[in-house]
């Protein structure tokens, strides 16, 4: 009987096995793809730590959508290009876990122009130290605007208003082309750099970066497929067709309201 039900029981499961390859054309059923949603971030969102001032700016800033977007997942390791006050840095520090790593890089440049830069920094820090004050997980970076010294080949970099920046008269020439170059070397082959930026008028090239603080569009898709990026997404997170792009961003009548493009770059699997 032992037997007889065992046979029985290998035939229903060949059969079952059969009927599977006949409904899927005899191929495997492809594997679910992985699920980004806001949902996925409401442990780093809501995060006790968070500073009031960052959960004021979430409103505005949509971090959750974001994080979304960039395809953040636990564990990666992950750069904050010009960290700012470190509102991407801490949020990334969450989202990434115990078993990630974050490298907030801080340029000399700004450094020097606002030294409480370096103080936003150390503060941004100092929650993920151990109890010696040495960093855990979250590591601060500094070093020229246009050679970021990220130490290990990273799964992902945002940089959140800051393309721009690498276009103003006060940058040596080439700046942007060198610093894109070093993001892109950073970038383990696959690796995902997203771009936030204030829109300019189109075609108004680097003099809106300068005047404005907005980066045409033509000018960063062209520099940043020249490192070798390729797009992959676009999202309108951050679209609002009334701002006119002809304010400046600190204006206090469009500052935090500003029409912005959202990009998903990758660095092909294939580079080395």
């Amino acid at each position: 009987m032992m037997r007889k039900g065992l046979g029985l029981a290998l035939a229903g499961t060949l059969a079952l096995g059969l009927l599977a390859g006949c409904s899927s054309g005899g191929d495997t059923a492809p594997a679910q793809e992985e699920a980004f949603s806001p949902s996925r971030y409401a442990a780093a969102i809501n995060d006790i730590a968070r500073p009031a001032a960052d959960k004021e700016a979430d409103a505005l800033r949509k971090p959750g959508e974001l994080l979304a977007f960039a395809q953040i997942r636990s564990g990666e390791v992950v750069g904050d290009y010009i960290m700012g006050g470190g509102y991407m840095t801490r949020l990334l520090a969450q989202a990434t876990g115990a078993s990630g790593r974050v490298y907030a890089f801080q340029p000399d440049e700004f450094i020097a122009f606002r030294p409480e830069y370096a103080a936003e920094q150390d503060a941004a820090i100092a929650p993920y130290a151990d109890n010696e004050g040495n960093p855990v997980r979250v590591f601060p970076l500094r070093g020229p605007i246009a050679a970021p010294a990220f130490p290990e080949p990273l799964d992902a970099i945002i940089s959140v208003m800051n393309l721009h920046d690498l276009y103003l008269p006060a940058m040596p020439e080439g700046t942007a082309d060198a610093a894109l170059a070093a993001l892109y070397a950073a970038l383990k082959p696959g690796g995902r750099l997203i771009v936030v930026d204030h829109r300019a008028v189109p075609g108004s090239g680097a003099a809106a970066a300068d005047s404005l603080h907005r980066m045409d569009e033509a000018l960063a898709r062209a520099a940043l497929e020249r490192a070798g990026l390729v797009l992959e997404a676009e999202s309108d997170l951050y679209a609002r067709p009334d701002d006119p792009r002809s304010a400046n961003v600190f204006d206090a009548a469009i500052r935090g309201r500003t029409d912005q493009f959202a990009w998903r770059l990758r660095k092909p699997e294939s580079a080395q």
